[in-house]
């Protein structure tokens, strides 16, 4: 990771990075929509308690999962971002069951599949949460329809997530390369703040929750007692920001199937693929403890996988002790 010799705007660094033709056709508008829903979403996540905001709104997602009231509307507001950016022909959003399509024109050559209040279940204690999304380009040679979402992780043409903390900071990643820029509250404006970030060669940290150990194969129980000697575990249970810490501090984040969640836990298009791919272009590895998560084929929007992701070495000795139990 190095520092930039200059703070570049967002629009300067695309206009800088991505040309206006070919693979990168349009991102750049597609990455000022995620900027602007982010700004927007960080105003009313630092309002939230005074505005009264903070709670469920008694519903249940598609998922089975209580919504939090920012969930509703983190969902409605990079929704509306993505349809005004007149890039995105359909989003796929963990919160809504069925896909929303915005047009089929030749300007219309992304789909985004995205996470867009990652671990709302924080929100009430004040603890980092995130948005995630994973960009694919759209076939144009196909007709729009909800299986025009099902394509493998390694198919995405970038990924970017978001953290809501101490500092709200955007990640970007294509391929080859990740960025991190960090937002100027007085503007909304993300400036690049770090460049050509990598996996450091240490790995202090792991990412896992212990309150499942009873219900772990054999292999994880032996996989996480490896990755204690020497190491401290930091679980802050918003994956977004967990992930985060251990790509810029060094470490590896899991949490497996198990007798409970045989599919296991985590969403294969809204979170795996998209910070599995992120995980790639730092020079780390994603797997689902047999396989490269970003090689599955999706037979289901709302498919469920576990996920292992960090440091290359470190998610290789998980699988093989997952292989060999």
């Amino acid at each position: 990771m190095t520092s930039p010799p200059q703070h570049l705007t967002l629009p300067e660094f695309c206009e800088s990075r991505y040309e206006t033709s070919g693979l990168y056709d349009g991102l750049e508008s597609v990455l000022h929509a995620i900027s602007s829903g982010a700004y927007a979403l960080e105003k009313q996540i630092r309002n939230g308690n005074l505005a009264g905001i903070l709670g469920t709104t008694g519903e249940v997602n598609i998922q089975g999962e209580i919504v939090q009231q920012l969930d509703a509307i983190s969902s409605d507001t990079f929704v509306q971002e993505f349809k005004d950016s007149g890039r995105v022909a359909m989003v796929g959003c963990e919160e809504i069951e069925h896909p929303v399509s915005f047009g089929e024109t030749e300007k219309h050559n992304y789909i985004v599949l995205m996470d867009p209040l990652d671990g709302s279940s924080n929100i009430d204690v004040a603890v980092s949460i995130g948005s995630i999304f994973g960009i694919w380009k759209r076939d144009q040679q196909k007709a729009l329809n909800a299986e025009s979402l099902l394509r493998p992780g390694i198919e995405q043409v970038a990924a970017a997530y978001v953290v809501y903390g101490s500092c709200t900071v955007l990640v970007i990643a294509t391929e080859g390369n990740v960025d991190e820029f960090t937002m100027d509250p007085a503007t909304g404006m993300f400036h690049l703040t770090s460049t050509d970030i990598k996996y450091p060669d240490k790995t202090p940290y792991y990412s896992v929750n212990d309150g499942n150990t009873a219900r772990w194969t054999n292999g994880i129980v032996q996989a996480v007692d490896g990755l204690r000697n020497g190491r401290s575990q930091r679980y802050i249970g918003s994956l977004v920001a967990d992930f985060h810490r251990n790509l810029i501090k060094g470490g590896v984040f899991l949490y497996t199937a198990d007798t409970k969640n045989i599919d296991g836990r985590l969403r294969l298009m809204y979170e795996a693929n998209p910070l599995g791919y992120v995980s790639v272009q730092a020079g780390g590895e994603v797997s689902d403890g047999i396989q490269n998560i970003l090689e599955i084929t999706p037979h289901e929007l709302h498919q469920r996988a576990p996920l292992i992701l960090g440091n290359k070495e470190l998610v290789k000795k998980i699988r093989e002790a997952i292989k060999s139990s």
